[in-house]
């Protein structure tokens, strides 16, 4: 077993509790005066026991003796110095690193926008929009043009003019001037680059009207109508009948009979395939499979979510497409989030959002490390910068470079630090010359990365200043890797190593493993390819050896029959209990499916139940002997070491 893994197995009682100790949160126990806080158990505990977290008497005190026992060892771990071993101190520096790097953008960025947009899936937004578009090309309007516009609509409906007939008049969406603007509900996330505007809008009370957006289309003024208790998903099917090709009254005539043969028989399937005009659905029994707010026609929609119940269906309603009969097959609601979290992930990570609040948090963190910029410096040495810079050609200077580009913090970064890091940047360097074919543009694009870059090791390194919980888990997975070792020291190799030790250990327990009823037998092999032989093959392996029956039948020319003699216990072999137990029994040849050989076996020795020797059983008398050597340990630690139980507080915690 890797040590990693061991490391983690070990974690089952040493889970980050990510709740610092406060006035609040009692000590439960000390080990030779070191505290352990009722926050810290609380979380292990429902961590480790889950849905069987019922903090009964017995529970609560089983798993308090296993953490005392945990913090037993740590405490010895300590005293042993393993926490100054410089491989020690290598491998938590290296956690530490890999943990660093993903910790800060899933703390800062991905987890507050998973639980953002959770919050606002809870609801669905009634809006409606003017909207100013700004074309992508240089013929649509200028920023300034778009920005005089939407101002000019914002300061009519400050004078009292109607959401609507504004919309109507100044709305560039493709049907507001029909619409008044109104979009109808909708429900996170929005579009992609259309953060902004799901924020105002998710943001904003009843008949409210919002400032101005901008947002990657252009500007927008937003109106919210109503905010209701998301629909979520629901799993639906149909009978369909058109309204092309007849008149509205034959449609009617024909859809009311089908509802009239369903109320009686109630055979939904079997009249969507027989009757319904949606021929895709009507192969599956008419369904039209999940579907969420704004996929299909309002009526149809409403209709839809109107029925309350699975396997209910709807009176016959009409739609542009004709009339349907529409029956609920399911109903799929928001989960909890640590069931939606994975498909918010991955949703978030697509989105224009998840760049825009990475950008916000490098902003942050230069404002509050008062991030200064030398720019006469930075164009200086931009300035030198020759041809050869976006080519394999260039190599970054020996030579200290005078100077400094940025102020971090307490950290000055100098010219040498950027310079060495554009020579680490080959392949930007000339994927970027390729594309932007201007080097001061090179510079300036490899300069913004080195900023990023240098920011957040900036802020990697404060973590344990910042977030409790981070201190807590590099603080936990410290105690892991000294307990690895401390165990290692005193019980694993010990265990394996000690051989005067096991045998001792080995006649303590002798008799706890035996073998069962056991047989030799002469297992046989007959490839398919000389099926006709099988029964010829079976009758002279019944009154010979393996040898005879070898040389009997296989040839330099043929292989035909394999064999060899095995030992099996009778319970743990299925042949073997279906045969008489005597020497000489003969089970019948079976050819194994889907493989290539008949077997059977002939019983050559009975063996009776034994005791197992230490080589035989040495694997499960090993494991046996670390359990004793763990168990001596900890009693030796009970004495070496103080441990005070705060009783009133173990009692609180108890709830049956």
């Amino acid at each position: 077993m890797t040590k990693r893994i061991l490391i983690l197995l070990a974690f089952a009682f040493i889970i980050p509790f990510y709740l610092e100790a406060q006035s609040d949160d009692p000590v439960l126990f000390t080990v030779e005066g070191t505290d352990v806080h009722v926050s810290e158990f609380n979380y292990i505990y429902q961590k480790t026991n889950g849905e069987k977290a019922n903090y009964s008497k017995q529970s609560v005190e089983e798993y308090l003796d296993l953490y005392v026992k945990f913090k037993l060892k740590v405490q010895k771990a300590r005293e042993m110095k393993l926490d100054t071993i410089p491989q020690l101190i290598n491998e938590l520096e290296g956690y530490r690193r890999q943990l660093a790097d993903s910790y800060l953008i899933d703390k800062e960025v991905t987890e507050k926008l998973m639980k953002e947009v959770y919050e606002r899936s809870k609801e669905d937004i009634d809006i409606s929009q003017i909207f100013v578009k700004l074309a992508e090309n240089a013929d649509g309007p200028t920023e300034e043009a778009a920005l005089k516009k939407i101002k000019e609509a914002q300061k009519r409906l400050g004078a009292g003019e109607a959401f609507d007939a504004v919309a109507r008049e100044m709305s560039e969406g493709r049907s507001d001037a029909k619409t008044g603007g109104r979009i109808g509900y909708v429900s996170a996330l929005f579009p992609n680059g259309f953060y902004a505007l799901e924020t105002a809008a998710y943001s904003m009370q009843a008949g409210t009207i919002s400032d101005l957006i901008r947002t990657s289309a252009g500007y927008h003024l937003v109106k919210v109508h109503d905010r209701r208790a998301a629909r979520g998903e629901i799993e639906a099917a149909h009978i369909l009948i058109r309204l092309k090709g007849r008149s509205e009254e034959q449609a009617k005539k024909t859809i009311d009979s089908i509802y009239q043969v369903l109320q009686k028989e109630n055979n939904f399937e079997a009249l969507a395939q027989q009757f319904s005009e949606d021929k895709k659905s009507a192969r599956n029994g008419g369904s039209i499979g999940f579907f969420g707010i704004n996929k299909y026609e309002k009526t149809f929609e409403n209709a839809a979510f109107a029925l309350s119940n699975d396997n209910t269906y709807t009176e016959p309603i009409k739609t542009a497409a004709g009339w349907h009969i529409i029956k609920r097959i399911s109903k799929k609601d928001l989960q909890a989030y640590n069931i939606e979290k994975g498909r918010l992930k991955r949703l978030i990570e697509k989105d224009r959002r998840y760049k825009e609040a990475q950008e916000a948090m490098l902003v942050r963190i230069k404002q509050e490390a008062n991030f200064t910029e030398y720019k006469d410096a930075i164009n200086a040495f931009m300035d030198t910068l020759p041809d050869t810079f976006t080519t394999f050609k260039w190599r970054a200077s020996k030579e200290e470079e005078e100077g400094a580009v940025f102020k971090l913090g307490a950290n000055t970064v100098s010219l040498s630090e950027f310079d060495q890091f554009l020579g680490k940047q080959q392949r930007d360097r000339l994927r970027l010359g390729r594309s932007l074919k201007d080097n001061r543009k090179v510079a300036e694009r490899l300069y913004n990365k080195f900023v990023e870059e240098s920011c957040m090791k900036y802020e990697e390194g404060r973590l344990e200043e910042k977030y409790p919980e981070f201190k807590s888990l590099m603080r936990e997975y410290e105690e892991g890797i000294m307990l690895f070792e401390a165990t290692k020291i005193e019980v694993w190799d010990k265990a394996s190593q000690d051989t005067v030790g096991l045998e001792q250990f080995f006649g303590k327990i002798k008799g706890k493993y035996r073998w069962e009823d056991r047989a030799v037998v002469e297992e046989y092999k007959i490839s398919s390819d000389y099926a006709n032989m099988v029964t010829e093959v079976e009758a002279f392996a019944a009154k010979n050896d393996i040898e005879a029956v070898k040389t009997k039948f296989n040839t330099p020319e043929r292989m035909i029959v394999l064999a060899n003699e095995k030992t099996y216990e009778k319970s743990r072999n299925n042949t073997l209990k279906n045969m008489d137990w005597k020497v000489g029994a003969i089970s019948n040849a079976k050819k194994k499916s889907p493989g290539k050989f008949f077997t059977f076996m002939k019983i050559k020795e009975l063996l009776p139940p034994a005791d197992k020797t230490l080589k035989e059983a040495r694997g499960y008398i090993v494991a046996d002997y670390q359990d004793e050597l763990d168990k001596s340990w900890v009693d030796q630690l009970r004495k070496e070491y103080k441990v005070k139980i705060n009783d009133k507080v173990l009692k609180g915690l108890i709830k049956n």
